[in-house]
């Protein structure tokens, strides 16, 4: 599947203006990740962009992730991908493991995407600046974005085998790449 095709599909079956940008946004930190680990830009980052295009039509576990798979497989996407996609939800980790490098990575940015963005929504200069401190320090108030569940950041630092500090300022060099497209121009 090309990026134009995933993109169609994105739109397709997501109306959300906030669920395209994350997608984006996913997209983007796992293209940054890819050299880091190896992985082909162009895989992991349309994984990325798709990982959630299901979720407005079936947002219940288990259906979110296993409607999107049987699509994606109809379609001939690439079972790495697929495979991907469904390890990023905890009812598919039996089989679906978080025990390769793109699997890993996906789960461990797809929070840490949300939270920054959300940090970046109440900074006037948005994502311009922000730190790893910055994150920690709003990851510390409960009450800020608090259906972003902070142990899935921390664990997916530990996933990948980085310091939290570290994955946290890859993710929004990741973001700050792609800001006109996130909305933060």
């Amino acid at each position: 599947m090309t990026r134009p095709e995933a993109w169609q599909l994105l739109t397709e079956f997501t109306r959300s203006e906030s669920l395209r940008k994350h997608a984006l946004a996913v997209e983007a930190a796992l293209r940054h990740y890819a050299p880091h680990f190896g992985g082909d830009p162009e895989v992991w980052a349309l994984t990325g962009l798709l990982h959630d295009f299901d979720y407005e039509r079936w947002p219940d576990p288990p259906q979110h992730t296993r409607a999107g798979a049987r699509i994606l497989r109809e379609r001939g996407v690439d079972e790495e991908i697929v495979g991907a996609i469904l390890s990023h939800a905890e009812w598919n980790w039996s089989e679906y493991p978080l025990d390769r490098p793109l699997r890993k990575t996906l789960f461990a940015v797809d929070e840490l995407c949300g939270f920054i963005t959300a940090v970046a929504h109440v900074r006037p200069e948005r994502l311009t600046g922000m730190t790893a401190a910055s994150v920690r320090k709003k990851m510390k108030q409960k009450s800020f974005a608090a259906a972003v569940k902070r142990e899935d950041i921390e664990r997916g630092a530990t996933l990948l085998g980085l310091p939290l500090d570290e994955h946290i300022t890859r993710v929004i060099t990741a973001l700050q790449g792609v800001a006109p497209e996130l909305g933060f121009a």
